[in-house]
């Protein structure tokens, strides 16, 4: 079965052809138009640019996927597209131009939620994965635990109680002078500074509890950067990278760890924006190698928010029977669904 996948939650435009059935995960085309170079200029994203520039980009980015995968509109089974959460503007360009592609094609219309795609990223890259598992999913502006009972069953376990890891990691950045996305350069500067050189609180909060805070480590590296200004004493950028990426890291790593021991799964999937992070993927390695569970994640081409994901993700919602008609809305968040 050939699914489209639809997706303009945040600043990326995407469109992919994904080939999904009884031993088959193929991805024949996976475009992204980014608008990185844009939301620069501002050092994060403005949710008004960014639903403009999905309303230009989205005609030829879903053309460019059909005639690059060499599928034609009457060949797909499905149209998935990402309705939930994420910036409304942003969402609403996505459900109407799929909207509109589905009415007008007679093709059954299959809405996916943004965190659930991000799972089904590790599909793609682990052929024989398959529900139960534990996913651990961090992103810009996301960080839960979910214990994944089925393709399309999930149940938060944990999550963060304020900033998401993404958003910690991208603003320190920002604030430090690293180039936008901060979270991506923090990530190459951490290797060369000395974890232990700036003591940080954990963003892990204490006890039995399977959630987190970042606002705490995040204000603790802000009050340091403007003690060392205010002394006129010059900040090791690479060593505050390190202890910043060191604790959350660590944070993620201890409740995951928690989590496996609560719920008993064997497998841990590791999702989102975040997951590409080199200290978290080598971390999470790490912590699986010691307890003998198996790890799995998308290759790092799919962490980042992408078609190919809401179109594999939208499969399992089609094959549920979870598909909508054109009253279909879209939702920042997942409490209106």
């Amino acid at each position: 079965m050939y699914l489209l996948g639809i997706e303009s939650s945040c600043d990326e435009t995407a469109a992919s052809i994904v080939e999904m059935g009884e031993g088959v995960r193929r991805i024949h085309s996976n475009i992204v138009a980014s608008q990185i170079e844009t939301h620069k200029l501002y050092g994060g994203v403005v949710p008004e640019i960014a639903s403009r520039a999905h309303i230009e980009a989205i005609s030829n980015v879903t053309r460019e996927a059909i005639e690059t995968a060499k599928i034609g509109l009457s060949e797909l089974g499905a149209i998935a597209v990402t309705s939930h959460p994420g910036l409304i503007g942003a969402l609403l360009v996505g459900v109407n131009f799929a909207k509109s592609l589905a009415y007008a094609n007679s093709i059954p219309l299959v809405p996916v939620n943004h965190i659930h795609g991000h799972v089904a990223a590790a599909y793609l890259s682990n052929p024989d994965l398959e529900p139960p598992f534990l996913a651990l999913v961090v992103s810009g502006g996301h960080t839960s635990l979910y214990k994944v009972t089925d393709y399309t069953e999930f149940e938060e376990i944990g999550s963060t109680r304020d900033d998401a890891a993404g958003e910690a990691f991208d603003k320190i950045g920002r604030v430090i002078g690293l180039p936008y996305p901060g979270g991506a350069a923090l990530d190459r500067l951490a290797c060369e500074g000395d974890p232990t050189r700036v003591p940080l609180p954990s963003p892990a909060l204490p006890g039995e509890t399977l959630d987190f805070s970042f606002s705490g480590i995040k204000s603790a590296a802000l009050n340091y950067i403007n003690e060392k200004r205010m002394k006129g004493e010059e900040i090791d950028r690479a060593d505050l990278a390190a202890s910043y990426t060191f604790r959350i890291v660590e944070a993620l790593t201890k409740k995951a760890e928690q989590a496996l021991e609560k719920t008993g799964l064997s497998t841990l999937v590791l999702a989102g924006g975040v997951a590409a992070n080199s200290h978290l993927r080598a971390s999470l390695e790490a912590l699986c190698k010691k307890k003998k569970i198996r790890l799995a994640m998308p290759d790092r081409t799919l962490c980042g928010d992408n078609a190919a994901m809401i179109a594999t993700a939208g499969y399992y919602e089609f094959l549920a029977g979870r598909t909508a008609g054109t009253d279909l809305n879209a939702f920042a968040s997942d409490e209106g669904m």
